[in-house]
């Protein structure tokens, strides 16, 4: 079966249509008007055929994003500080974390990282206000860029200010590529098992990971692209379906035609992506920050905020 362009562990374990796959364990919840997936991948072999490291994926879907709901950011921004806060590891009162954001912030569909990282509470030169604000945990940011501006690997920047601010933990943010149209914008992906840069546009870069970095690496995400092979792919699927048939097999030669051929590496993104990057951001910089300091009060994070 076709290997799906996707970053979504919950759509490369539906793309495998087999509802169950040894080393993978899946639940789903609904909380909220939220709706929960978490695959678990505990061995080599699922990995291989998913694709995905070894680790713990958290998907957190609501369509009423959007339609910019304000219910709807709430139950989302909250479920996500909640969920982050219980990926952190254990820490010292001053034990640091690190905010990546990945992506060009020329590019807006590629710049949720660099604006999460613009709105996260860096505090880390802030020795007073650590003081004076019971409970405020030590926080850095840094946005890389990418090495077709910087002429840097991110890898390299990333891994060498982790040496010297030595943090708990690093949290990176990235925008993904998902298979169904549905879920740009609508979606988060939550994971323990780091991130690779550019994965999902087809720009692969080294990954940044616990053995990379030496501290855990939890990633972010929301989907603002899908491919146009993978789109044109879903439309003929729809049309098939509507005509009572399914035929995967010749879906996925087509698919796999097209992306050889000179739209394979189109990518596709909703006209409104402006207002979508702009809600992503404030939703997953909020959730970020209350996560981060779930010891400070909101009144206080948005004083420190200014």
């Amino acid at each position: 079966m076709l290997s799906y362009r996707t970053d979504l562990a919950m759509e490369a374990f539906d793309g495998q249509g087999k509802g169950t796959l040894p080393g993978v364990e899946v639940n789903r919840w609904e909380a909220g008007g939220v709706f929960l997936t978490e695959v678990l991948i505990t061995d080599a072999e699922a990995e291989r055929l998913l694709g995905k490291p070894v680790g713990r994926y958290l998907t957190l879907e609501c369509g009423l994003l959007r339609r910019r709901l304000p219910e709807a950011r709430a139950a989302m921004e909250s479920l996500l500080a909640e969920e982050l806060g219980r990926m952190l590891p254990d820490r010292k009162p001053d034990a640091c974390a690190l905010v990546v954001g990945l992506g060009n912030r020329g590019i807006t569909p590629d710049a949720l990282g660099p604006a999460v990282v613009d709105r996260t509470l860096v505090t880390r030169h802030l020795s007073d206000q650590l003081r004076l604000v019971p409970g405020l945990r030590p926080v850095s940011a840094i946005a890389p860029g990418v090495m077709g501006v910087t002429g840097m690997e991110t890898m390299d920047v990333v891994e060498r200010l982790a040496g010297l601010v030595k943090p708990a933990a690093v949290i990176c943010v990235d925008s993904l590529a998902a298979r169904d149209a549905a879920r740009v914008g609508t979606t988060l992906q939550l994971t323990d098992t780091g991130i690779q840069p550019g994965a999902g546009v087809g720009n692969h870069r080294r990954a940044l990971t616990r053995e990379s970095v030496g501290a855990p690496v939890i990633a972010i995400g929301m989907p603002t692209v899908i491919h146009a092979a993978t789109l044109a792919r879903n439309a003929f699927d729809w049309l098939n379906r509507q005509n009572g048939e399914a035929d995967e097999a010749a879906l996925d030669d087509m698919e796999r035609a097209l992306l050889n051929a000179d739209c394979g590496d189109m990518i596709v993104t909703p006209r409104e992506i402006d207002a979508l990057i702009q809600d992503a951001v404030a939703l997953i910089a909020n959730a970020l920050n209350r996560a981060l300091q779930p010891e400070v009060s909101e009144e206080d994070l948005e004083a420190l905020m200014g």
